[in-house]
């Protein structure tokens, strides 16, 4: 992304300061500018369109529950004609529903609106006719996805959105998980030429039967049309921006799952990279011999400081050893965890880190390699895992000879043991591993995948390498991993070393 997208964000910090006070304001009652757009009787001001009978009016909310429909705000306020503005409502789901709440959006008599854009509210919501849903409650639907569940089915919260200029923010509950700002090129899908930030009106998502989905204290405050698109100056999208978008729109599951806190960065860093690229994180700390974790209690108090924050927080398992440093109830409370074949027992039996030049000893590159594949397959075989990272990295004395040293017949080794236990291949950032073949031999064989990037320091790059090789390798939205629920983690249906 260009520069001006940061100076952007830099200097609109101080425009857009005011969205706490607007915030504040509203949590403290209905007034100050605040208009309610539902009376919570009957659903005058609002009209449906396909299947119409699917809202009413129960309890005091607008509950959906029928075909497909969408209920469009035709009432008196701004004339159901909104520019910039921040609206607020209370959304409470069932299990499995597919719901959103639109704007800058129109009336249309049938199917999904093309005007405007979509907050989402799907929390469990798995997809319908081969299609898998990855973007969660919360997500600007195809533009700014969010991929972790962070509300629950059957609990009340409170979306809200800002929408001023070009900028959109999105909050679920106090949590904000979206701050969008449209570049003056923006990608638009043919399909859905009326994306664009404009103006409009609301509407409310009916998906299908199955979605059952519960609206109540529906509020809007308009704010002046005159403020500016872009108070730091233009911005554009370039083409590593566009690619995020597309495949957003596409449904990819954009998540670096391989971030790291250090060299300076901060969870306040991996936030705002996630609001200013669209790639989702998934934050891992070290957990083995020689590194800050190395017991169950270290776990805790690591998990209790990421509580509530909206990444997945992951398990990097360090060593041959890690499995009998921590008890699986410990270690199942991560979303995932990963190793790599970086540590390994030499053909000396020593314990060698690949990555440090002074702890590596290769005599023989071929038996070095027999040896490397030997131990990978093991650990892929016995380690209770669910990312295989870095995969196929070898030191630096001999990582110039990758090609003929990784033969068809050692990647296929390894992709077997991965495939048989199920275990994902990290599309790796860092060190644009692995090459080209070994993902297409292992798409082939059924592999999931996942973005990681592996950061030494404070830059995180945009997953560059996983995105070429989404393009070379003709990957799916389907070849991409997704963390298992509670129950079906590895560290809780294999037992480590059998």
């Amino acid at each position: 992304m260009k520069s001006s997208l940061l100076q952007w964000c830099l200097a609109g910090f101080v425009a857009f300061i005011g969205s706490a006070a607007v915030a504040k304001a509203a949590d403290a009652g209905e007034s100050d500018g605040w208009i309610p757009l539902f009376d919570g009787k009957t659903l005058d001001g609002w009209k449906a369109s396909e299947n119409p009978g699917g809202f009413k009016v129960v309890d005091g909310t607008i509950a959906f529950d029928g075909g497909r429909s969408h209920l469009f705000y035709v009432g008196p306020a701004a004339k159901a004609d909104f520019k910039n503005f921040e609206f607020k409502a209370d959304v409470l789901t069932r299990p499995l529903a597919n719901s959103g709440i639109y704007f800058h959006t129109e009336f249309q008599e049938t199917g999904w609106p093309n005007q405007g854009f979509e907050a989402q509210v799907a929390t469990t919501h798995v997809g319908a006719g081969g299609y898998v849903e990855m973007k969660k409650t919360g997500s600007l639907y195809g533009i700014r996805n969010v991929h972790k569940a962070l509300v629950k089915d059957n609990e009340w919260f409170t979306m809200r959105i800002l929408a001023r200029g070009k900028r959109v923010q999105i909050w679920l509950n106090s949590l904000q998980v979206v701050d969008y700002v449209e570049p003056e090129n923006p990608v638009t899908d043919p399909a859905w030429s009326g994306r664009r930030l404009g103006r409009g009106t609301f509407a409310l998502q009916g998906h299908d039967p199955e979605s059952k989905v519960f609206f109540k204290n529906i509020l809007v405050k308009p704010l002046p049309d005159d403020l500016p698109d872009y108070p730091g100056g233009p911005i554009r999208f370039d083409a590593v921006d566009e690619a995020i978008i597309k495949l957003g729109d596409a449904n990819y599951p954009l998540i670096d799952f391989h971030t790291h806190l250090k060299g300076g960065l901060t969870m306040a860093d991996v936030i705002q990279h996630t609001f200013t690229t669209g790639i989702n994180h998934g934050v891992a700390v070290n957990c083995g011999l020689g590194f800050s974790i190395t017991n169950d209690a270290g776990i805790d108090g690591f998990l209790k400081s990421m509580a509530g924050q909206p990444v997945f927080v992951a398990m990097q398992a360090e060593g041959r050893e890690w499995t009998k440093l921590f008890s699986p109830a410990a270690v199942a409370r991560f979303d995932y965890v990963f190793t790599d074949a970086m540590t390994i027992f030499d053909h000396r039996g020593k314990r060698s880190r690949l990555w440090i030049k002074d702890e590596v000893e290769i005599p023989d590159k071929q038996a070095f390699m027999e040896h490397l594949v030997d131990t990978t397959v093991k650990i892929l075989e016995e380690e209770p895992i669910d990312i295989y990272v870095n995969p196929t990295f070898l030191p630096e004395i001999i990582a110039a000879e990758y090609d003929p040293l990784w033969t068809v017949e050692r990647m296929q080794r390894v992709i077997r043991a991965a495939a048989k236990h199920g275990v994902a291949i990290e599309l790796n950032n860092r060190y644009r591993l692995p090459g080209p073949q070994f993902v297409k031999l292992a798409k082939k064989a059924g592999l999931k995948f996942t973005l990681g990037t592996n950061n030494a320091d404070a830059n995180l790059g945009r997953d560059e390498y996983g995105i070429e090789m989404i393009r070379e390798c003709g990957l799916s939205y389907q070849d991409f991993w997704m963390p298992k629920p509670d129950g079906r983690k590895p560290i809780q249906t294999k037992t480590a070393g059998k």
